[in-house]
């Protein structure tokens, strides 16, 4: 099954220069969506994850039927004022400004085999300090899954000490 074919394109959004790779299409046929949580759901099998990890939002989309197929749990990651008890927070740069992720911190026990998914690996920079925050808890990330990856912005580089598997790629 060719993906992008369920991949809608939308140049200049939401700037100037910026060619968006919307899923939307591709989640919306059930076939598949299910297609591509299984292929997920394969590669957590692969590395031996005991729980899937994901930051807001697109992340949540992928990760938690992943999580629920295999029968393991989901910690989501969250931007600062949505989770509701003790959290740990990593702040860290994006290639325009700085951004914050947070986690409950009984989210991830010591020894936990994590596998973190997202829809798009770009820059790395979310997916980077996503696996920071998993390691901080005692977790070992045994892999980075992502739907879409943007091959010329080099995420791969940010992430060279982990796993990582993709469903598509596209230059930019």
């Amino acid at each position: 099954m060719n993906y992008k074919d369920y991949i809608a394109i939308i140049e200049d959004f939401p700037a100037k220069g910026i060619s968006f790779k919307d899923i939307t299409p591709l989640i919306k046929n059930g076939t598949v969506y299910q297609k591509v949580c299984e292929d997920l759901a394969n590669y957590a099998k692969s590395v031996g994850a005991t729980i899937i990890v994901a930051p807001e939002s697109r992340g949540f989309i992928f990760g938690c039927p992943v999580a629920t197929k295999l029968g393991i749990g989901f910690a989501p990651i969250r931007k600062p004022g949505k989770l509701p008890r003790e959290e740990i927070k990593v702040e860290y740069t994006l290639e325009y400004g700085s951004n914050v992720l947070c986690m409950h911190t009984d989210a991830i026990q010591k020894g936990d085999k994590v596998l973190i998914i997202d829809d798009l690996l770009a820059t790395g920079g979310t997916t980077n300090a996503a696996c920071t925050l998993v390691e901080k808890l005692g977790g070992e990330v045994v892999g980075c899954a992502f739907i879409i990856e943007l091959t010329g912005l080099n995420g791969r580089k940010i992430l060279k000490d982990y796993n990582i598997y993709s469903l598509i790629d596209y230059e930019f």
